[in-house]
């Protein structure tokens, strides 16, 4: 029972915790005892120069056990165990020989961890080594050499009864130079899984399979029609490319009994990537050309999920511990969260034709407190996937992993242990081999806690599994196929499955949320930025005669910002964040009022054009542009108010002058300014003033005027006057001719008619002054004033 309570990660009591040490201290006797007398013998036969950094112990050669063959196997199977000896020590190792040893049955699934943890080699706990023709001879090792063994073992000559879980040793014995006698020098343990008949009450074994990325694509899409996507980076296509972390999710996935569950920004991604795309280059960008691994990726996974349950996190899978300890207290951020679960559901439906499941919400590491469970069910979600390091047990056997926790919500408790057992690096053949051996071990143990009572557990691995951590996953996996003891299932079953009455459905407090979770979570600042990102889209939007092409990228690009995959990168998801504010700030300012010099107005009213400029590739509407005179006293627009305002709509790669009527009151300088409103009344874009200089008609121009259209008047009155006398003179000129007789009007002069001049002048006229102001005639029409 204390080991059971250890394992479910209870505090003792103080008397519990008094009795284990207790307990400690006796059984540490005998194997105080054992370690003294070969420690004896060592002194009375080591030789007078003997020095401790000579020395050699149970940790001079490390043994690395990299394969077991079968992982679980049954009666009439050869166990092959074969591995890896590397002599760390300084002396080279003699008369090497490699043994097997099986300890006793482990009785609860505490025993295995402590198994598990335990290092170098204790002679009463390893078990008697098989030896005869198990013991395998090695040559010598030098320091820092290694060798290679392999050791065949029938299961009938380990000696194994009863089913359960077994530890499965290996060690190195040998002599060194300055101790020349057989000692243990290097050991290796695994464990040994032992059903050879199926049992009769099966656990229910639910794996999740997270199908989940980092954020790839950015904010921006080109001005063509496909709004062609522009890619951070070309690191996706890694992933996806066989051999890939994300290909190899879905290869393995297939053929396993695993529940989906996935990110449909991975899919709204990886979908982008099979059409024309772009991928930044530094300050530029280059064409990217993996849409056949994108396509073939897509087609894998389409075929995979056929038949099998689908989770659909809310889009760009975001960090739910985030929001629910600094997130919310910036308004607006929860907001997110339901359009997320409502675009998850279309986008998984149109990529991968499945109808996904959407009531599950994925906190980070399945940490949980009241806070977190708040903002999940805030979602849409009335099941959240939890872990049993944070809804500690009080029991001596592991409970079924769905528990109602209160308000219409149900915890599916994953196991901490089984979730993750295949972190760290499973590229080392010993450590995956280790991995997959203590996964079989603790399922088998569950099955054996309770024999007649099947139990549902669920496990939930790490977010982004590596290549080698899920080929070590599917490694486990394919041991448990044989369904000797456990049984495949999916998150829906395991999730309807009867609670176990005694199990904990209290949800830590806040208090007990762990501090290394939370130092990773994401600062307030980003929940800052994505807030001021938001408004100024809600802002941009309504403007927009297709909005679509705007709000699309940008409100996924927002959603990414609060994604779980920038945990313990708070400088990444600022730098991403504050790019998609910077891009639409640059879409916004492409809408815009066109700068104007000073006007001057002269008279009493006048037009005064401001110019809207807009350089997107689509229109613009609903604005108003005002224009406000800031010394109405001075200058009135339109219909002598203060401010005056205007409708504008302009086509896309457009401008458009507006008019204004401005009537004046006074002389002088006039500020005034013209700003951009959306139609709900909220500024777009910066003001811009100028300066309106009212100039008066004066008495003086008022003089000037009326003395020149005085002059017109006098010159008209005086061309009439000439051309009367003119003609008078012309009478009097006839009637003397011919008083005179015909010679007198022979010898006289012939005067100038009207039609030869326009300029008469008879003789008696007095000369004119026309020679002092030009010597050539004048011309035609012209008016010459005496």
């Amino acid at each position: 029972m204390a080991e059971a309570a250890d394992f479910q990660g209870i505090d003792p009591s103080p008397a519990r915790h008094l009795l284990r040490r207790a307990a400690a201290a006796v059984a540490a006797l005998p194997l105080l005892v054992g370690l003294v007398a070969p420690a004896a013998h060592a002194v009375a036969a080591a030789p007078a120069t003997h020095t401790a950094a000579a020395a050699t112990g149970s940790r001079t050669v490390t043994v690395s056990l990299d394969t077991v063959t079968p992982s679980a196997p049954v009666k009439g199977d050869v166990l092959t165990l074969s591995g890896t000896v590397t002599n760390k020590g300084r002396e080279t190792v003699r008369q090497a020989r490699v043994d097997v040893h099986l300890g006793e049955r482990l009785s609860s699934r505490g025993a295995i961890e402590d198994v598990a943890r335990r290092t170098g080699f204790s002679e009463g706990r390893e078990g008697e080594p098989l030896g005869g023709a198990y013991a395998v001879p090695l040559a010598e090792i030098p320091s820092g050499a290694s060798r290679e063994f392999s050791i065949a073992v029938p299961v009938d000559k380990l000696g194994v009864d009863d089913a359960g879980v077994y530890p499965l040793g290996v060690s190195l014995s040998g002599q060194t130079p300055s101790d020349p006698y057989d000692q243990v020098l290097g050991a290796g343990r695994t464990f040994l899984p032992w059903q050879p008949a199926a049992a009769k009450s099966k656990t229910q074994l639910t794996v999740m399979w997270p199908l989940v990325s980092s954020a790839h694509l950015s904010a921006e899409t080109g001005s063509d029609d496909q709004q062609t996507p522009l890619f951070e980076s070309d690191a996706l296509a890694a992933e996806l490319a066989p051999g890939g972390r994300l290909e190899r999710m879905v290869t393995l996935g297939a053929e396993l009994p695993v529940t989906w569950v996935v990110d449909p920004d991975l899919l709204a991604t990886a979908e982008a990537m099979t059409r024309d795309y772009q991928v930044r280059s530094g300050d530029t960008t280059v064409p990217g050309r993996n849409q056949a691994v994108a396509k073939q990726w897509l087609n894998a996974l389409d075929k995979a999920v056929q038949g099998d349950k689908v989770i659909a996190l809310p889009y760009g899978d975001p960090d739910l511990a985030s929001l629910a300890h600094r997130g919310k207290r910036i308004s607006g951020s929860l907001s997110h969260l339901r359009p997320a679960t409502e675009l998850a559901v279309s986008t998984v439906e149109t990529i991968l034709h499945v109808k996904p499941s959407v009531e599950y919400a994925w906190p980070a590491n399945g940490a949980l407190d009241p806070s977190i469970v708040d903002v999940a069910t805030s979602a849409g979600a009335d099941k959240v996937i939890a872990r049993s390091d944070s809804m500690r047990e009080h029991l001596s056997y592991t409970p079924n992993a769905a528990r109602p926790i209160g308000g219409g919500t149900t915890a599916v408790v994953t196991d901490a242990v089984l979730s993750t057992a295949f972190e760290g690096d499973m590229t080392r053949a010993g450590a995956s081999t280790a991995a997959v051996q203590r996964f079989l071990a603790h399922t088998l143990a569950v099955t054996h806690e309770r024999p007649g009572t099947g139990r549902s557990v669920v496990v939930a691995p790490q977010r982004m599994p590596t290549a080698s951590q899920a080929e070590s996953m599917a490694s486990a996996l394919r041991a448990l196929g044989d369904e000797r003891w456990s049984q495949g299932s999916d998150l829906v079953t395991a999730t309807t499955a009867k609670p176990d009455p005694k199990a904990t459905t209290n949800v830590p407090s806040a208090r007990q949320y762990p501090r290394a979770l939370s130092r990773q979570e994401l600062p307030e600042t980003v929940f800052q930025q994505v807030r001021t990102t938001q408004d100024t889209l809600d802002n941009f939007k309504v403007i927009l005669t297709a909005a679509y092409r705007v709000v699309t990228p940008i409100g996924n690009a927002i959603k990414r910002e609060m994604s779980t995959s920038w945990r313990g990168r708070p400088q990444e998801a600022a730098a991403y964040g504050q790019g998609v504010q910077t891009h639409l700030q640059s879409l916004t300012g492409e809408v815009k009022l066109i700068d104007k010099s000073d006007l001057t107005l002269s008279g009493r009213s006048a037009t005064i054009p401001v110019t809207v400029q807009n350089q997107l590739v689509q229109g613009v509407d609903h604005l108003v542009l005002r224009l406000t005179s800031k010394k109405p006293t001075r200058l009135k627009l339109n219909d002598g108010e203060a401010a005056a305002e205007l409708p504008v709509r302009v086509a896309g790669g457009h401008s458009q002058s507006v008019k204004f009527t401005a009537s004046a009151n006074a002389n002088g300088p006039v500020p005034v300014e013209a700003q951009l409103y959306t139609e709900d009344g909220r500024p777009y874009g910066q003001p811009m003033q100028f300066t309106v200089k009212v100039s008066e008609i004066t008495s003086t121009v008022m003089l000037v005027i009326a003395g020149g259209v005085l002059l017109l008047v006098l010159a008209g009155v005086r061309m009439y006057s000439q051309r009367k006398r003119a003609a008078a003179r012309g009478d009097d000129a006839e009637a003397t001719a011919a008083a005179q007789g015909p010679e007198a009007a022979e010898d006289a002069d012939p005067a100038p008619s009207v039609a030869d001049s326009d300029d008469p002048v008879q003789p008696s006229d007095p000369a004119t002054d026309t020679g002092r102001q030009s010597a050539d005639p004048s011309g035609p029409g012209e008016k010459v004033e005496h």
